[in-house]
């Protein structure tokens, strides 16, 4: 997602507004974590060096906080009143990064050392936890008529995402891994925080029923398509894009989307694809043959060709479920805007 022509697109725009909207009010929140977890945190979040030195690293695109504001703008209502709920999902979505990346060993997140290889993975973990307690902290601070249905939404979320990890998990020590229980589980993983970020906004505003599922339906489609995306990159991305070295996901041996797409698609290549799997011949450690074989097959047998295609019909259905919608039609239009943005990253 880079050009001349991205510089001025309403998407980047609301992108860094957000980002600017929540900076204060995220690094407040954060401060009053005791001094132990709250160096891991300020470290994962790219405000400090691992020496605790004031830092610039990259702080993330923050897509899930712009969705909690805009999603109250949807409804007519100020942005400032989605600004806790955007607090909050980037809480739970960082409290879920600080623990995959234990879990799945990964060194290197947005292009610097991962938290848990420089304070040690007990450390990470417990910074985690404190983000999670952050983020129902900061919806306590509001109104309890409106902070209910939200904190309902975003428990739900959280429930749901540590499901889907639970299957993330799960699925490495398989080769039978169907594609609907890969829909399931990135459903769980991504879909059903990005749904609660595209809503909260709307519940925060104590927003009609109707306006808050079209919203939320809105984040669930958004959030699988960026879903697919994100596991091209995991296959196709450059190291430039995605933070994380070039087919790592393979190296892995995670059974991605186009990766299970392409193992159930009952063709040669993903015959070979399983056998490669199940062969130990990916691992961090392979040769960039194996990891360069292990690529083309997935193409050959049209995992990456179903990816794309399916991210495209989710967008789709993204944007359907909020075009009729009794939402402000420029934040409508503006959700759109952001969603197409997130989800047209190279791959």
């Amino acid at each position: 997602m880079t050009g001349a022509a991205d510089a001025d697109s309403p998407a980047l725009t609301a992108l860094a507004r957000a980002r600017e909207l929540l900076d204060v009010p995220m690094r407040e929140a954060v401060g009053r974590l005791a001094p132990p977890v709250r160096n891991v945190a300020a470290y994962h979040f790219g405000w400090v060096d691992a020496d605790g030195t004031a830092g610039e690293a990259h702080r993330g695109k923050a897509i899930r906080g712009t969705l909690a504001v805009v999603s109250a703008e949807a409804v007519g209502a100020p942005a400032s009143v989605g600004v806790p709920g955007a607090l909050a999902v980037e809480f739970v979505h960082n409290f879920s990064l600080l623990h995959d990346d234990v879990m799945d060993g990964d060194t290197e997140r947005r292009h610097r050392s991962t938290a848990w290889t420089v304070f040690g993975s007990s450390a990470a973990i417990l910074a985690g936890d404190a983000l999670l307690a952050l983020a129902f902290e900061t919806l306590l601070e509001v109104d309890p008529v409106r902070a209910q249905p939200a904190g309902r939404s975003l428990a739900a979320a959280t429930h749901h995402l540590i499901v889907g990890q639970v299957g993330d998990l799960d699925f490495e020590r398989r080769l039978d891994v169907t594609l609907d229980e890969c829909l399931e589980m990135a459903a769980g993983k991504t879909a059903s925080l990005m749904a609660c970020s595209a809503s909260i906004g709307a519940h925060l505003a104590a927003a009609s029923a109707d306006a808050v599922q079209a919203l939320d339906v809105f984040g669930y489609e958004v959030g699988l398509a960026f879903q697919l995306v994100d596991d091209l990159l995991g296959i196709w991305g450059a190291s430039a894009s995605t933070g994380k070295p070039v087919g790592a996901d393979l190296r892995a041996r995670k059974n991605s989307l186009p990766v299970v797409a392409a193992m159930n698609s009952g063709t040669a290549a993903g015959a070979e694809l399983r056998s490669l799997y199940g062969s130990g011949a990916l691992n961090p450690e392979a040769d960039d043959d194996a990891v360069a074989r292990a690529t083309a097959l997935v193409d050959e047998a049209g995992g990456r060709a179903w990816a794309v295609d399916e991210s495209k019909r989710r967008l789709e259905r993204a944007c359907e479920a909020i075009a009729d919608a009794d939402l402000d039609k420029p934040a409508a239009q503006l959700l759109i805007q952001i969603a197409q943005y997130v989800t047209a990253r190279d791959h």
